[in-house]
């Protein structure tokens, strides 16, 4: 309450007039400062209304502490405390948030006019702050050292408390999902002291609302079409060191897929056609991703049949007698919109031109909000901006529309040290020194030093994405490797060189690269007791190599793919002016598919052949090897053609892999990113070279092996680490097994 609403009312004094006004305890402010803000003047009749009005324009200022106004006779006489002014402003007690940024926050500041009013706004912004670090139990307590010449110092006293987390989230009203199933879908989680790296077990009211859709998507996608979230209530426990959380939901029935069918409003387009774009059919329970999915595909399909404006509309109709949703795809001419301009702001140092070739939409073309999604994803994909916002905004007429683009500019420089560890590999350390985006123009520019126990790398690269401003990403490689083998088959190899490429995308999903190489590459370390086939390969030779990728590439995400195929087709050839002669082909297929619930199961394989075409000897560098990572239960290089005499593993020309595995949860929670693994190998590896004219003992079986086994993959803070067990089902007894296979790797 304002300090003037306690304060008496000043005395009336009917018909007195007042002869002058006094003015006392004024220091800073000046008399005739204080009269401009009095409605009542000398000569006049003393008005209690006026004086009232007098007191609230006095205090307003904010000046004043204390104002009172009397009448001694004829004289009005004004009394005034006034406010100290602030000397600093200082915070004690604060260690998870430092001094600037609560400065920044206060209102009060130094040579201000102290007022308590603004001092208690400050505490509630603090603790707001602390608020949304999850600190609940926060107490501000502001101070006053008072010093000379009416000025004071403000500290802000703070017990920063812990951290408030949620101690339970329960559910009413779920019959058909447990408590834990549900707790599973929202963000927010209950506090466990394996959450230290995460704030999702600190309450946050924004992510509260983030739970209730959550919950509303996830019963909408299993069927329940009337689900709703009555209540979401968050308590704080009486010692004030926890939330209970607590979701009141309705389920709701069941609905299944009714009748499902297309019409079309264009003429030509059949919608017997568009029903290859169905997803779901008649009898299988309802799902509203599968129908937003279905939008999506067929506006794309539609659009890429030449139909520039088109607008799918699902019409639902719910019987709730037999438990259905019929759903009718109703395909129809969009309003005719297009691209008036593109705005982009936000981008300080990245060139227009490198956030305009990404979008899929051009000024003067008819806009598409497919289209529209697909550029927000490209320029996100680019890693360059912290967020990325593309909204539509009206144009100078109903038929256009202008594009705002907001981004906002994160680094793209890097510093990365890295250590690892695998069976394979041994122990690996790297660092690497890029930039992501050079001088703004979306280049690519790395150097990178990678030291192990078995392999060595130097590697600069360079990539220009847009080569001569048109969709073709060109680069250069220069490396310089070494690779220890003798444990596999008694050498060791090292290669200097360099690469040109070039790659480009026919379709969203295809694309096609093309490499030259040219390496001098040494093969050497060969002990006397080598097989006679490895001893032979000994020395130095030149490769000068083209080779040509094509990739077809649906997967929903390259690292922890749920959904989506991966083909991936090489082919090399390798001659003039190296010494090398061959060519060798690979094709290589992967396809993901979720079973259920955070249960993904990957069916993939590889198979390939080299030859040389001018009569010599394929050098060890140029075979296939198989075991270890492609073979599991087998140790790298632990199959196919092999000297019995040394055990040397030879390589072979022709192999196949092949792999099925299933990634499901272990019952841990979610966020500790442990998943387990269950896996069938299988594998060949045959083509020996000739062996005339060498005293040696090849064997050469181009029969199946197969390994099975289980493992725990952890994404860890650390980096990813994973551990299989994998044994032999189907061997030869010369073949080299290994059972336990562990890898780890991270960049920091």
């Amino acid at each position: 309450m304002p300090a003037y609403a306690q304060a008496p009312a000043p005395r009336s004094f009917a018909g007195g007039v007042i002869s002058s006004i006094q003015i006392t305890g004024n220091v800073r402010a000046e008399a005739d400062t204080v009269r401009s803000y009095l409605q009542l003047k000398e000569g006049q009749a003393y008005d209690p209304a006026a004086a009232d009005r007098s007191l609230k324009a006095l205090f307003g200022t904010g000046l004043f502490s204390d104002v009172t106004m009397d009448m001694q006779g004829n004289v009005l006489v004004v009394k005034l405390t006034e406010n100290p002014i602030i000397n600093r402003v200082a915070f004690e007690g604060n260690k998870k948030i430092d001094d600037d940024k609560l400065r920044d926050e206060v209102q009060s500041k130094p040579r201000q006019v102290f007022t308590r009013a603004r001092v208690q706004s400050d505490v509630e912004r603090l603790l707001t702050i602390y608020r949304r670090g999850g600190r609940y139990n926060a107490v501000i307590e502001p101070k006053i050292i008072k010093l000379e010449q009416g000025r004071v110092d403000l500290v802000f006293e703070i017990n920063e408390g812990d951290v408030t987390g949620i101690k339970r989230i329960s559910f009413v009203g779920n019959e058909h999902f447990s408590d834990g199933s549900l707790r599973g879908k929202i963000r927010t989680v209950e506090s466990a002291w394996y959450r230290f790296l995460s704030s999702d077990d600190r309450f946050d009211p924004d992510r509260l609302n983030l739970d209730r859709e959550l919950l509303r998507k996830f019963y909408l996608s299993e069927g329940y079409a009337d689900f709703r979230v009555t209540s979401a209530i968050a308590e704080l426990s009486p010692d004030r060191d926890g939330f209970f959380v607590t979701f009141t939901i309705n389920e709701g029935e069941r609905y299944k897929f009714g009748k499902v069918d297309v019409s079309t409003r264009f003429q030509g387009l059949e919608p017997d056609k568009m029903k290859s774009f169905l997803t779901m059919s008649d009898g299988d329970w309802y799902d509203a991703d599968e129908v937003e999915r279905t939008v999506a595909q067929m506006t794309e399909a539609v659009g890429n049949l030449g139909y520039a404006f088109v607008d799918v509309r699902p019409n639902i109709r719910r019987n709730k007698e037999d438990l259905t949703i019929d759903i009718t795809f109703d395909i129809q001419e969009g309003p005719r919109v297009y691209v008036e301009r593109i705005n982009i702001s936000g981008n300080t140092r990245t060139l227009d031109k490198v956030i305009r070739r990404e979008f899929r939409l051009a000024e003067g073309d008819a806009f598409s909000t497919a289209k529209l999604r697909r550029s927000q994803q490209r320029l996100k994909n680019l890693g360059f901006f912290s967020k990325v916002d593309v909204t539509p905004q009206p144009g100078s007429t109903s038929d256009k529309t202008a594009l705002d683009v907001q981004v906002a500019e994160q680094s793209t420089g890097e510093i990365s040290f890295g250590a690892g560890y695998s069976t394979t590999g041994g122990i690996l350390g790297d660092i690497s020194v890029s930039e992501r985006n050079l001088l703004g123009k979306g280049q690519n520019l790395r150097l990178g030093l990678s030291l192990g126990t078995l392999s060595t790398l130097i590697n600069l690269s360079f990539t220009e994405p847009y080569f001569l401003d048109r969709a073709v990403a060109a680069g250069f490689d220069v490396f310089r490797t070494s690779n220890n083998r003798q444990n596999i088959a008694s050498y060791s190899d090292q290669s200097i060189g360099f690469a040109l490429r070039a790659g480009w995308s026919y379709t969203e999903h295809t694309a096609q690269q093309i490499r030259y190489t040219l390496k001098d590459s040494n093969i050497f370390n060969v002990p006397y007791y080598a097989s006679p086939l490895i001893q032979s390969q000994a020395g130095e030779f030149v490769t000068s190599e083209i080779s040509e990728t094509v990739a077809w590439d649906t997967r929903d995400a390259r690292l922890n793919t749920t959904k989506g195929l991966l083909v991936r087709n090489t082919w090399a050839l390798a001659g003039a002016p190296g010494t090398q002669n061959y060519v060798r082909g690979s094709l290589d297929a992967v396809i993901y598919q979720k079973i259920v619930e955070d249960v993904i199961v990957s069916v993939g394989g590889s198979a390939g052949f080299t030859q040389n075409y001018s009569g010599n000897q394929l050098r060890l560098t140029e075979r296939f090897f198989v075991g270890g990572d492609n073979l599991r239960g087998f140790a790298a290089g632990g199959i196919g053609p092999r000297d019995l005499n040394t055990g040397d593993s030879l390589g072979g020309k022709y192999f196949y892999t092949g792999t099925a595995e299933a990634s499901f949860p272990l019952g841990l929670p979610k966020e500790i990113g442990i998943t387990g693994k269950a896996f069938v190998d299988v594998g060949a590896l045959w083509g020996a070279e000739s062996t005339y004219g060498y005293n040696v003992n090849v064997i050469d079986d181009p029969s199946m092996r197969v390994g099975a086994g289980i493992g725990v993959q952890w994404v860890s803070p650390f980096g990813p680490i994973r551990v299989d067990y994998a044994w032999p089902v189907q061997q030869q007894y010369y073949d080299k097994t290994q059972n336990l296979r562990f890898g780890f790797g991270t960049r920091f």
